[in-house]
């Protein structure tokens, strides 16, 4: 309000005798709430209970900070390009933007002006919550670039994301493994095998869509390299390093034989017919399917495994031991995760980048808000059990009747309880992982993109030509087709992006007397 408006204000206050407490009080309670519009990753639910917590959640949310929050959902068809495209379209409809840096291009999108810099006072200022927990742990410097910090990490919350196979324990045990336990990749050829011939209405693995963990499980489990989390090309992470020698990077793309050796037993699979024929155009919902007994496989990661997989597979397909197989499992070449796995960014288009951080603050900190926005309304989407458990109602469905917030941004541990469909073998599966699992060496290493990217998108193209293939095992001599890609990617400068990321860890391990 201007000094002119304050003084008008004044007059009319004095001429009609009312009070200038009741006054202002009534101007401030006229103010519009400020919508803010969360971006996050999932297909947007359809059963109407996003829309019943937000309500509840929204009325909270106005007496907090006169705000309100509505969810802007990136689905799973294309996601990648569809992520990248949104955050690059200047949208100012968007003000907290769901990011990663392993998974979700963070490092990329920040450097191309996606994100919006946070100083230390706007963030002490508009969530100080949010800002004292991670100053506590020292982990505000895994979100810096440039010396600016970019988003807040989930660094507070208990998961591991490592990949592998989910697999029926009842049918392993029947195609002839003791006790129903795969541990070896390429074990799964016997168990394809079996489905292949004893469950006509099966696919040995129904997979969708581009994929290339036929690929990379193998590689995994049969080489020591870690894979460069910093830096992709399209939907590739074209560098690794390896345990033996961590400050030198390589590329199982373009060394090696493993490579060959992987795309030969991908070859093998789909001559088997562990695949649909057009798997690569395939967009089902596989895990419906493998609850449906229709697949012998599905893929993705532990905390999947153990928060759905089991009880769905328990409830929807009794005796099936459901089993997980984690890529690395053979030789522990898996990592835990990082804290940068998770991360919520403001844009850099938002219109009230401050309420929406205090937004942020309020769904991170506050227990009640917290509740509602990660398991919906009690009694309705969930209730906590005599023994302090978070169970769900009778007749409740996870796969149909779940919430779909999908907040993987800044979860919290102490606002976490034990669920009652967690995998009643969770905490030995946790401990396992812990005693081989390794800590991710580069959390803090900012590889210099911009001299690359072109480069980058050219070997994405390559890469973009091959792999598919090469993971279907559709070509007939693979060999021949990983020679002719290695060719085409030095042909585009593979070399050039390779050293100069080569310069980027000499520099970073030597300031940390790491060589």
């Amino acid at each position: 309000m201007n000094r002119r408006n304050i003084i008008k204000l004044g007059a009319t206050i004095l001429a009609l005798g009312i009070s200038a407490n009741a006054l202002m009080g009534s101007v401030q309670a006229q103010d519009a709430p400020t919508e803010i519009t969360m971006l996050t990753m999932g297909n947007k639910p359809t059963n109407g209970r996003l829309e019943a917590m937000l309500e509840k959640l929204n009325a909270r949310l106005l007496e907090q900070a006169n705000a309100k929050l509505d969810l802007f959902y990136i689905e799973w068809a294309d996601w990648q390009t569809q992520y990248n495209v949104q955050l690059l379209s200047g949208d100012d409809n968007v003000d907290l933007i769901a990011t990663a840096t392993d998974w979700l291009f963070a490092w990329e999108n920040a450097e191309k002006g996606a994100f919006l810099p946070l100083s230390e006072e706007m963030l002490k200022a508009n969530a100080p919550k949010t800002w004292a927990q991670v100053d506590a742990k020292g982990h505000w410097d895994l979100t810096k670039l440039n010396g600016e910090i970019f988003f807040a990490p989930e660094d507070n919350y208990t998961q591991y994301t490592n990949h592998g196979f989910f697999y029926r324990g009842d049918w392993a045990t029947e195609a002839g493994f003791e006790n129903g336990e795969i541990t070896k990749f390429e074990d799964f050829t016997k168990y394809f095998e079996w489905v292949k011939a004893t469950k006509p209405d099966a696919y040995p693995w129904d997979i969708a869509g581009a994929n290339e963990a036929a690929l990379t499980g193998y590689l995994q489990g049969h080489t020591d390299l870690q894979t460069l989390q910093q830096v992709t090309a399209g939907n590739y992470f074209p560098f690794q390093t390896s345990e033996a020698d961590p400050y030198t990077v390589t590329s199982w793309y373009m060394q090696g034989d493993e490579l060959l050796a992987a795309a030969e037993l991908a070859k093998k699979w789909n001559d088997i017919g562990v695949w649909r024929e057009d798997a690569l155009n395939y967009d089902g919902d596989t895990r419906e399917e493998f609850y449906a007994a229709l697949t012998g496989v599905e893929q993705h990661h532990t905390q999947t495994y153990l928060t759905q997989i089991v009880d769905n597979m328990n409830t929807k397909q009794p005796g099936s031991d459901p089993r997980f197989f984690w890529f690395g499992k053979e030789n522990g070449n898996f990592f835990k995760d990082i804290f940068t796995h998770g991360a919520m960014a403001v844009s850099a288009n938002s219109k009230n980048p401050e309420k929406a951080l205090q937004v942020y603050d309020l769904i991170r900190n506050d227990k009640e808000n917290y509740m509602l926005f990660n398991f919906g309304i009690e009694g309705t989407d969930y209730i906590v059990t005599a023994d302090g458990k978070l169970g769900f109602p009778e007749g409740y469905d996870s796969s149909t009747d779940g919430l779909g917030t999908n907040y993987w941004w800044g979860r919290m541990d102490e606002f976490e309880l034990p669920k009652t469909s967690d995998a009643p073998n969770k905490a030995e599966i946790i401990a396992a992982l812990d005693a081989q699992a390794k800590d991710y060496p580069y959390s803090t290493l900012i590889v210099s993109k911009a001299a690359i990217d072109p480069t980058l998108a050219a070997i994405s193209g390559v890469l973009s030509e091959y792999i598919p293939q090469l993971q279907y095992g559709k070509f007939d001599d693979p060999a021949a087709a990983i020679a002719e890609m290695r060719q085409k990617l030095a042909d585009v400068g593979f070399e050039e992006a390779r050293a100069s990321v080569q310069a980027d860890i000499d520099a970073w391990a030597t300031a940390r007397g790491l060589k």
